[in-house]
């Protein structure tokens, strides 16, 4: 190497280092990048933006012209934080507002494995809005005084704290929290002393604003989305509800006594001993897959110009769980939807005491649902052999109808249906006695659909290889195709078991030999594998429980049905004279149908 290419490439190194030590940022630059970054990640995991660039920044604060506002001292207090814990629910209360900051669950996860928040940190304001000495004020931006620190109680103790917003020493608002051990409660007793004289004379009213975002905590985001919303009970009596499926908002005249923001499996609520005046309500989705949904309330409270006012509320904080709701009172358990009409009733009455006594023997809840299966099945049994009894009629009949037809024509449907008919008459067979039974059994089936979605317990609990029967099992996923991202393998089985069973019905019914039936019960098992394959895990486990249990039903009774001893009855009973006997409801049928075939000969004519 020369002594040119030497210097040349000693000066190359000069100036990369040098490049290097000038363009490197400042630390302020580096500051502001991490900031953005910061930024960004809240935005993917579906938390609010902070500014802190503007935080950061030096601003001036005239503390004395602020002072001199109504609940000046309020606005410039620095922010505390109160526990609030009992075996049940860790509560954090701030000062700035008085209000609850976020609140734990115990002894549950998000699918994810991280703790698990009913209300998150920095996602809830909670506060009260007046008007005093002719300035808007809004409690949940001003700092209260805790007078006491963290609390932890257990079994039936109780204890309180108190938050205190000062106007003076006479005039002041106060927020005082109780918790007891083992509850999901928490207590919110409100005094407002003296702010009377803050407010205009003519007030007859406060505002109460409550604001919250729920972030993801279950696997199926989109079903999460779809079984949360706002329920409310009126003063009437009536639990009513905003769409679960998209934005929407309510004005309601009627006065509420309790409002609750549900998240499918959770739900915090708050009720109030004195009545909630033109309260307003309104759910909006949020395109963030970190975000279910964004919930406000506002109301009126009656305000007494005249005399110091006081408020008891109660907040709940806990699981969807039918039995919780239902021992907490005041119809909380309809939030809840178990069905409408039939099904409704039989979750209510029968499937949710019968799961409850399951439950109590600490059972699998894969074999609680098997142990549920056949109890369901064994009580519609009657109904099901006497399905089958006269499917099996209709299948001996079916010769001497293919007769009639051959007889009679296509040429001629009147006649074909009249002679039809006939033969049914002297038979002594229903042809609608297969059929009602599989409709009395409907409802139950269906109930199920509304009963396992909407089932806390299956929350999180395992079987077989499903992790969680409460959502779907994937043991198979893949990019997306039209909306479809994985195979649940549950699914599977009950869509390959109702298959099995609608062939082994088709050959045992004659059906087969029809091949337009055989193609749409053939085709009715794969649609619903697109339907049910997000569903949860323990109801496709439930339908594939049950379609296997009709396939063995039915090759059971099979083989105790014998068609020549039945189709000897039949031939038995055609010489019975009543047989012959045309009822007056056939009489009138046979009439219409004769009218009917003058009328389109007429036509022809």
């Amino acid at each position: 190497m020369d002594r040119n290419t030497l210097i040349g490439l000693v000066l190359i190194f000069g100036i990369l280092a040098g490049s290097f030590y000038l363009m490197k940022p400042t630390e302020q630059e580096l500051q502001q990048e991490q900031r953005l970054q910061d930024s960004l990640k809240r935005v993917r995991d579906g938390l609010p933006i902070t500014d802190t660039l503007s935080a950061n920044s030096q601003t001036t604060i005239d503390t004395a012209e602020i002072s001199s506002k109504p609940f000046g001292n309020a606005r410039l207090g620095d922010e505390q934080v109160v526990t609030l814990e009992n075996e049940l629910i860790i509560a954090k209360v701030s000062s700035k507002g008085g209000q609850i900051r976020s609140v734990q669950l115990k002894n549950e996860t998000n699918y994810d494995g991280k703790p698990l928040m009913i209300i998150d940190e920095g996602q809830n304001q909670f506060g009260f809005a007046f008007k005093a000495n002719d300035e808007n004020i809004n409690t949940s931006n001003l700092t209260f005084t805790p007078q006491g620190g963290d609390i932890s109680v257990t079994g039936e103790s109780t204890q309180s704290i108190t938050f205190r917003l000062n106007y003076n020493e006479t005039q002041y608002l106060e927020y005082t929290y109780t918790i007891k051990g083992n509850d999901y409660n928490i207590g919110l007793d409100v005094k407002a002393v003296g702010i009377q004289n803050l407010m205009d004379i003519k007030s007859n009213s406060i505002g109460l604003n409550w604001e919250t975002t729920l972030l993801r905590k279950e696997r199926n985001a989109k079903s999460e989305r779809e079984r949360s919303t706002i329920f409310y009970k009126e003063s009437t009596g009536n639990v009513d509800n905003l769409s679960e499926t998209s934005d929407d908002k309510e004005q309601i005249s009627e006065k509420l006594s309790w409002i609750a923001f549900k998240q499918h499996f959770f739900s915090a609520a708050i009720t109030s001993d004195q009545p909630l005046n033109n309260t307003e309500l309104s759910v909006s989705f949020d395109a963030n897959d970190g975000v279910i949904k964004h919930y406000k309330a506002s109301a009126d409270l009656d305000f007494s110009a005249q005399k110091d006012n006081h408020y008891t509320f109660n907040l709940f904080f806990g699981p969807n769980q039918y039995k919780v709701l239902k021992a907490h009172g005041d119809d909380f358990e309809q939030i809840i939807k178990m069905g409408w009409g039939p099904m409704g009733w039989i979750n209510k009455f029968i499937t949710v005491p019968i799961f409850d006594v399951l439950d109590g023997l600490h059972l699998s809840y894969g074999i609680i649902i098997l142990i549920l299966t056949l109890i369901l099945k064994g009580v519609l049994f009657p109904l099901t052999y006497k399905s089958y009894q006269s499917m099996a009629k209709m299948r001996v009949l079916k010769p001497q109808i293919d007769e009639i037809k051959e007889k009679v024509g296509n040429d001629n449907p009147m006649l074909l249906q009249q002679e039809t008919m006939k033969l049914y008459k002297q038979a002594g067979v229903n042809p609608l006695g297969g059929c009602l039974p599989l409709v009395l059994q409907m409802p139950f089936t269906l109930a199920f659909f509304f009963f396992f979605p909407n089932l806390f317990e299956l929350r999180g609990e395992s079987f077989l290889w499903v992790k969680d029967l409460s959502t779907y099992d994937a043991p198979i996923t893949f990019t997306p195709i039209f909306g479809i991202d994985h195979i649940s393998f549950m699914c599977v089985l009950m869509t390959l078991t109702t298959l099995v069973t609608t062939w082994y019905n088709n050959a045992t019914s004659g059906a087969a030999a029809n091949n337009q039936m055989k193609y749409i019960g053939y085709f009715m098992p794969l649609i619903f594998f697109f339907v049910l394959n997000s569903f949860p895990a323990g109801l496709n486990y439930y339908y594939f429980l049950s379609a296997v249990l009709t396939l063995l039903t039915q090759f059971i009774i099979r083989q105790f049905i014998d068609d020549d001893k039945i189709l000897a009855k039949i031939e038995e009973h055609k010489k019975n004279p009543k047989a012959a006997k045309k009822s007056s409801f056939q009489q009138k049928m046979e009439e219409m149908m004769r009218q009917q075939q003058a009328q389109q000969k007429n036509r022809k004519k």
